[in-house]
């Protein structure tokens, strides 16, 4: 079995407050994750969006795309329209043999609103999110049509948020939309991540292996506080600083066949958790773990 280890740019800036690193330049970014050992990086709001700009920037750094987080909004926009959307990013990923195109449905989140309490994110009922899942199989299948598959990321403050939502979706759409599995989301939302493996390992295509701090997460008040003052307040974090077991996660997946990236990534406050020496945290804890469970590590995609 292989693996690779990237990670996201969301702990050096994260687009949803710019405040939390806005100023920290891409080659910091980059520099840091290159040095540290990752082989990938998804893609953040500082990178240039096309292959000719940003391909011999992530060959400087000796750097692979591993994917990226792509705003979609089917649930409430015109399949054709999300088509003309995409087409662009699209284009980049697969010219930088990215492995996915991670969708995040956006359409009425509140993952962005810090005046929104978490209780009161957008509900779905069975028959919502049959036909959502009808227009998402059309729509990821035109993109694997176009080369680029897409891994759907249940995620806070969306439509598909808690472990139900997540298997209506999965039994309501067709094997073109794989999954992005994200242990620290599933979490958070009071699901079982193990139970979410079994079920769903098939169409497991990406994973984010994101950690979460239960001595925060049992403290908010989702009455009134939002996602992102969750994030302020410390609710997520790298494999080896948090509350979950990444030797039995990173077990169950091995023991499935899962082949992939296993993609670091913790959205926190840069001057509480320097981002450097937090993906110094998550590599020296997974890396020894994906060994243990008989993964060989692949370096980029050219070696």
């Amino acid at each position: 079995m292989f693996a690779r280890l990237g990670i996201a740019p969301i702990a050096w800036s994260n687009d949803d407050l710019p405040e939390l690193g806005g100023d920290t330049l891409l080659e910091t970014c980059l520099s840091d994750a290159s040095e540290v050992g990752y082989t990938g990086v998804e893609t953040g709001g500082k990178f240039p969006t096309t292959s000719k700009e940003l391909g011999p920037i992530l060959d400087h750094y000796k750097l692979d795309l591993c994917g990226g987080w792509y705003s979609g909004t089917l649930l409430t926009t015109d399949l054709e329209e999300e088509k003309d959307k995409v087409a662009s990013q699209l284009e980049l990923f697969r010219d930088l043999k990215a492995p996915c195109l991670v969708y995040g449905e956006t359409a009425h989140t509140i993952q962005n609103l810090k005046t929104v309490p978490l209780n009161q994110k957008i509900r779905l009922d069975e028959d919502q999110i049959m036909n959502y899942g009808r227009k998402l199989t059309s729509f990821c299948a035109w993109c694997q049509g176009k080369g680029m598959p897409i891994a759907f990321h249940h995620h806070m403050g969306t439509a598909i948020e808690t472990q139900n939502e997540l298997d209506l979706l999965m039994n309501f759409t067709g094997e073109e939309v794989n999954l992005l599995f994200d242990p620290g989301h599933m979490a958070f939302s009071g699901g079982d991540n193990f139970a979410v493996i079994a079920k769903h390992v098939h169409r497991i295509r990406h994973v984010h292996a994101k950690d979460v701090r239960s001595n925060v997460l049992t403290k908010l008040n989702w009455a009134r506080d939002s996602f992102l003052d969750a994030v302020l307040k410390g609710v997520f974090t790298v494999p080896g600083d948090g509350s979950l077991n990444f030797g039995e996660i990173v077990h169950r997946l091995a023991d499935t066949g899962y082949e992939g990236w296993f993609v670091v990534e913790a959205e926190q406050d840069p001057a509480k958790a320097p981002p450097r020496q937090y993906a110094l945290i998550g590599y020296q804890t997974l890396e020894p773990i994906l060994r243990k469970e008989g993964y060989q590590l692949i370096r980029r995609n050219n070696e």
